[in-house]
């Protein structure tokens, strides 16, 4: 257990953990969803940077072996990730190193790989961690042929290792004839040396260590448990009304003030606490009752029957009433009961790995602030009148609560380039998404019935309508200043989850995701054992279904 404990903090050391906001160098106006995620992709590659460079300095000090330049870059460039799963999996060679007027500086450096960063600060936690046995897996080159492979293992045997597992291939590299995955049962600080060892042998073409275990360390931290999105909660400015003067309520101190008490509010809320409550002044109220009663005359020409059926609901237990604002807590026991989601406060726009993040959990993270009353209809960053009217109505119909918490799933642990997509298809759907119904458009994207200029727009024959392809979708550019020009539409919603399930399964992410109801947990399917566990429990839920449909074919006495 202390050795996964080890591994986790150190791998957590490659996440993001600063807001991205207007403090880390970022321009806070005219931002949206996909810039936020390209935004993050520069803050990962130079938070992770700064975290190698420390510990290849902190490695020299402590006059640890020097060992064979392998860079950051080399490592970023191969494609594809090491991995212990397969030997099929193993990456091309590096390009061969071009010397250069730097390499005398460079050879103080100690080279140290991500894989070697977590492996050699887990070692440093106590006397005892360095010395524990752990199982770890290495990949060589062998220029010369498998005469070579003799000089490995007296090497693993000379460290006091124990080879559990052992394969070869004809390379595809050139200049390699085989590549052998070597696994071993070795001493952390063993293993350490064994691989400066092997990377001083010209026989080799290059040394790679994987990680401790078979979920890759360069992948990034993601939430595992409902209570740790207390971590995701990173906020981008955008249209902030203490940053940009075209906000409606830059010059209202006093809207201002209140904004930033309910910030404050939802800062401070753990997992587990009650949704605060929010006593809306007159004003906000007025502000609800105006979008209300224009949102639910617009709703019955133009938008999709399950937001209908759903806002009946919300106005029959008296949720949705014309003259105040719905509690997020109210709200919040309501979808529990239809279809398993949550709300959790949010102090305004979040980031794309983090929203998303928590959909996963059916968790929607939602602001509890109000648009200025100058602008009703339109606000030009997501509010609570958004999120209740827009949002909350379809996440208690069951097959779009299946369909967003998938789009959630399907961005835990996926690459940057891939959230940047996942944000996009999110945009042309979950916000801004059309369907057929009865060979006609109706709405079911939250932008769109939260704001009744732009829903009526979407639905003329003024901006294209193309068919839903997740592919296409995903590289669609947007911009959120002005009316779309292009609208997907969808067939249904079960047209749309099955089209996006086969786009997920094309995404590079080396590793399948889970969430369990039960213990509001995300389970990673990275070893037989959990596929078994899983197996068993599909097969007993078979049985279930089986024995009701033999039940129900049978003829009544």
């Amino acid at each position: 257990m202390m050795a996964v404990a080890a591994a986790q903090k150190n791998r957590e050391m490659f996440a993001i953990k600063k807001s991205y906001s207007i403090e880390n160098g970022y321009p806070s106006r005219r931002r949206s969803l996909v810039d936020d995620a390209r935004f993050e992709t520069i803050v990962v590659k130079q938070t992770k940077q700064t975290v190698l460079d420390e510990a290849r300095a902190k490695a020299n000090e402590d006059k640890l072996p020097q060992e064979v330049q392998q860079t950051v870059e080399d490592q970023d460039n191969d494609e594809e990730e090491i991995r212990m799963v397969a030997v099929d999996d193993l990456p091309q060679k590096p390009e061969e190193h071009v010397p250069s007027a730097n390499d005398e500086d460079k050879e103080t450096d100690a080279g140290l790989t991500e894989e070697e960063v977590v492996l050699q600060n887990a070692a440093s936690e106590s006397p005892e961690a360095e010395k524990e046995v752990v199982r770890a897996a290495v990949v060589v080159r062998l220029r010369d042929g498998m005469g070579s492979l003799g000089r490995i293992l007296k090497a693993v045997e000379g460290y006091h290792g124990t080879v559990v597992h052992l394969e070869s291939r004809q390379s595809r590299s050139e200049g390699v004839a085989f590549d052998v995955l070597i696994k071993v049962d070795m001493a952390r600080s063993n293993l350490l040396q064994l691989i400066r060892s092997l990377r001083q042998t010209q026989s080799f073409g290059s040394v790679s260590l994987l990680s401790e275990n078979n979920v890759n360390v360069k992948a990034p931290w993601f939430p595992k448990h409902a209570s740790e999105l207390d971590n995701c909660n990173h906020l981008m400015t955008k249209y902030e009304p203490d940053l940009d003067m075209n906000h409606p309520g830059f010059a209202d101190q006093v809207y201002r003030a209140r904004r930033k008490e309910i910030a404050e509010i939802a800062f401070a809320y753990r997992y587990g606490d009650p949704i605060p409550h929010i006593n809306y002044t007159e004003t906000e109220n007025k502000t609800w009752s105006a979008v209300f009663t224009r949102v639910k005359e617009l709703m019955v020409k133009h938008a999709c029957s399950e937001y209908i059926a759903v806002f009946k609901k919300l106005e029959e237990e008296k949720i949705f009433v014309n003259e105040r604002l719905p509690q997020l807590q109210e709200m919040s026991d309501f979808l529990r009961r239809n279809t398993g989601f949550t709300l959790r406060p949010a102090a305004g726009l979040l980031t794309a790995r983090d929203f998303l993040a928590s959909l996963a959990f059916r968790i929607f993270q939602s602001t509890q602030y109000v648009r200025h009353i100058n602008s009703p209809y339109h606000t030009p960053e997501p509010d609570c009148i958004h999120e209740l009217l827009g949002h909350m109505p379809l996440l208690a119909d069951p097959s779009f609560a299946q369909f967003s918490q998938e789009i959630g799933l399907a961005s835990l642990g996926a690459s940057d380039e891939e959230i940047e997509k996942l944000s996009t298809v999110y945009w042309f759907t979950v916000e801004f998404g059309l369907c057929k119904e009865k060979n006609e458009v109706k709405a079911y994207g939250a932008g769109l019935l939260s704001a009744y200029g732009e829903l009526l727009h979407a639905i003329s024959d003024k901006p294209e309508h193309r068919p839903f392809d997740p592919a296409s979708t995903a590289v669609q550019p947007y911009q959120d200043q002005e009316y779309q020009p292009i609208y997907y539409v969808a067939e249904s919603f079960e047209d749309a989850k099955e089209k996006f399930r086969r786009w997920v399964s094309t995404m590079s992410r080396p590793f399948e995701v889970r969430f369990n109801p039960h213990t509001e947990r995300v389970e990673v399917l990275d070893s037989v054992d959990k596929l078994d566990t899983l197996v068993s429990q599909l097969n007993t839920e078979l049985l279930h279904l089986t024995n009701a449909i033999e039940k129900l074919r049978q003829p009544f006495c």
